[in-house]
């Protein structure tokens, strides 16, 4: 409810020069970062985008295309060992008639799954149903981003 009743500010959630919240980013690569959903679809609703403002997959450069399908397999498996969830939904909406939310800037979605979610309520009723604040959700996967961050450097 407090997206849809909040007023939607102008810019790019993936900017860092715009209107991006570095509070729910988890990692930050060379090319790409990982950010978490601030309205998710389920808990752990990951988002991974290129750190440039691209909005086609082709105009991503080799290195980019890289990091961000190397940060996609890191994601999975953080969330594997912070949320154990037993499946995921990966996808990548590429225009605005195919789903996409911010179609002038490419980002790959990473949705954790599990037996029983609630997640068919956002298709079949136009609800989410989350049961953990998403502030609490990136304090447990804070700590495996973290981890990272020391390897990587």
């Amino acid at each position: 409810m407090e997206y849809i009743k909040s007023e939607k500010p102008e810019g790019c959630i993936f900017c860092k020069n715009s209107i991006r919240d570095d509070e729910f980013v988890l990692y930050e690569g060379e090319y790409s970062f990982v950010i978490m959903n601030r309205y998710p679809y389920i808990n752990g609703h990951l988002m991974i985008a290129s750190i440039r403002h691209v909005g086609n997959l082709e105009d991503l450069t080799s290195d980019e295309k890289r990091e961000l399908f190397d940060l996609l397999s890191i994601s999975i498996k953080a969330l594997k060992d912070a949320l154990n969830p037993e499946g995921f939904n990966v996808g990548i909406n590429l225009g605005k008639v195919a789903g996409a939310g911010v179609d002038d800037h490419v980002h790959v979605h990473v949705v954790p799954r599990w037996s029983g979610d609630t997640n068919f309520m956002t298709v079949m009723g136009e609800v989410r149903v989350i049961p953990e604040d998403v502030v609490k959700t990136r304090e447990v996967l804070l700590p495996f981003f973290q981890k990272l961050q020391l390897f990587s450097h």
